[in-house]
């Protein structure tokens, strides 16, 4: 990748950043980047893929030594997919995982009840992709890492970032073999114990459970239908094993920690996992035959009081913590990443000043609170529904798991002119067209990529537009248009007649106005 600040950035000796050092050692090798990124999980490698896509010189590092392997986060939301299918992920994702997994639920050992969550929510014209994706995160992130290699990146495993500092125009960080990198933004995406939080001494607000809530890993079983997700609930507490359909017939466990006898909680074994499944099952003909990635996990509930200090942000779980519950943590870290990717971008390739990414804070942080909310209040569902039999994840449903309900109504970047059903800061919805051809397509492949697209109902813009803005004419009579032949992209955006709709790069509604005021799309643009 070309380095977009080998000729634009002065020498200067770095103010330091709260818990940093300033200056640089004699003999020291210092290696330039637009962009640092802190982390190789799915929050570091999306960004990654969004900022190599736009041009932007991007480094990621990673402390660990070679790619994880375990399981850990193991579903994508509908929003998610969204997101990945822009970065051109979407078939290979799908090919990869499952929708169809049903829940098969037990109470002390006795089957109680079966339902799909899949077939309760159908595809929708303004939602291609309604049902999570089983995959476990290590399949996420090979998918990211390749993609990033084809466009040109790469992951440093086993760099550790040792500190940094930063002054009004650069950050210069320290990896703990002695090099230097001078970037213009740092980000951190390096996990709830993030070097990068720590270091500048931002409160991480909330609470923590002292003693494992559950025990987790990949367990080798046979004997056990891959076909569903099993989950035992019972006085002695809960059991969900999770099939991934690999070859080698691995499943992610979660299960209530066994105690010994002071009553705290004993670390994840095979043979402690071999005992909880007999326990719970009662069955001997379901065997453990080895184990992989194994851990304990603790409730943690806490959002970082700032997102970004300087030319320093955070992101995913460096930037909020919270319970399993729902699966929104890789989901949360990869909209986090959708969000700052386009406006770190835009800022870097001058379409926009650095002010933009003060709305990363703005509009993310009551997401996280939101999510804070939604987990915990689902891990309660929990384990109240544990002691009922019958009830089982499905109690996890207190809110929208899906993420399509998400938007930034209050941000400043969202200016409403219709007062629509559908308003400015929004997700802007999918729907079925055809393209002037009368062959299918879908809004969302028209918003693909990085620029801004100006959706004009019922008439073609006369307005001389940037070229970081496409126009998508809808029923216009304009031969590179598209039509709306069953009304879903009408219905989805109430409109009824004539109207302009500006819709962001990561595919939330910036704007809307009625047609005619295409004045205000270029005084939006401007402003930015």
């Amino acid at each position: 990748m070309s380095d977009a600040m080998s000729d634009a950035t002065p020498t200067a000796t770095p103010t330091a950043a709260p818990g940093t050092a300033s200056g640089t050692t004699p003999g020291t090798v210092r290696e330039t980047t637009s962009v640092l990124i802190s982390g190789a999980g799915p929050t570091g490698l999306t960004l990654a893929c969004l900022l190599a896509r736009q041009g932007v010189a991007v480094r990621v590092v990673e402390l660990a030594p070679e790619p994880h392997s375990g399981s850990r986060g193991k579903a994508l939301n509908a929003r998610s997919l969204e997101v990945l299918a822009d970065l051109g992920l979407a078939d290979a994702l799908l090919a990869s995982g499952r929708t169809n997994l049903p829940f098969r639920r037990y109470f002390e050992g006795a089957f109680v009840a079966e339902s799909d969550p899949a077939a309760e929510t159908p595809t929708t014209p303004a939602a291609p992709f309604p049902s999570p994706l089983f995959l476990p995160q290590d399949r996420v992130e090979a998918l990211l890492r390749g993609r990033l290699e084809e466009l040109g990146g790469s992951v440093e495993f086993g760099t550790e970032l040792a500190g940094f500092a930063q002054d009004d125009e650069r950050v210069t960080a320290r990896l703990a073999d002695g090099r230097e990198i001078e970037a213009q933004y740092l980000v951190g995406c390096d996990g709830g114990r993030s070097t990068v939080r720590k270091q500048l001494a931002i409160p991480f607000t909330g609470n923590s459970e002292p003693e494992p809530a559950m025990v987790v890993g990949d367990l080798e079983i046979s004997g056990l239908e891959p076909t569903a997700w099993h989950q035992w609930f019972g006085p002695q507490g809960a059991l969900l094993l999770c099939p991934f359909g690999d070859e080698d017939g691995r499943w992610q466990v979660q299960a209530t920690p066994e105690t010994g006898p002071d009553g705290t909680a004993l670390a994840p074994s095979l043979e402690g996992f071999r005992r909880i499944v007999a326990e719970h099952t009662g069955d001997e003909s379901i065997e453990v035959r080895g184990a992989g990635w194994l851990s304990s996990w603790r409730v943690n509930v806490r959002v970082a009081e700032q997102y970004r200090v300087g030319r320093v942000l955070l992101a995913g779980d460096a930037a909020h913590v919270h319970p399993t519950a729902g699966g929104l943590g890789m989901n949360t870290g990869i909209q986090d990443a959708w969000n700052l990717g386009w406006k770190l971008g835009h800022v870097l390739t001058g379409l926009a000043r650095p002010a933009l990414l003060d709305t990363y804070e703005e509009e993310r942080q009551p997401i996280a609170a939101w999510t804070l909310r939604t987990s915990t209040a689902g891990m309660a569902a929990v384990a109240e529904g544990a002691r009922t039999p019958g009830v089982g994840l499905e109690a996890v449903r207190v809110d929208d798991l899906t993420g399509l309900s998400l938007g930034y109504r209050w941000s400043p970047l969202a200016e409403d002119g219709l007062g629509t059903s559908l308003q400015a800061g929004d997700r802007a919805p999918d729907a079925p067209c055809a393209d002037a051809e009368g062959r299918p397509i879908r809004l969302l492949e028209t918003f693909a990529g990085d620029r801004f697209t100006l959706l004009a109902f019922g008439h073609q813009p006369v307005a001389d537009l940037p070229g970081h803005v496409r126009t998508v004419p809808v029923d216009a009579d304009d031969p590179a248009g598209l039509r709306d032949t069953d009304g879903h992209a009408r219905r989805a955006y109430g409109i009824e007649g004539s109207a302009l709709v500006l819709v962001r790069p990561d595919n939330h509604v910036a704007l809307t106005a009625r047609q005619g005021e295409e004045q205000a799309v270029l005084d939006y643009l401007g402003r930015l």
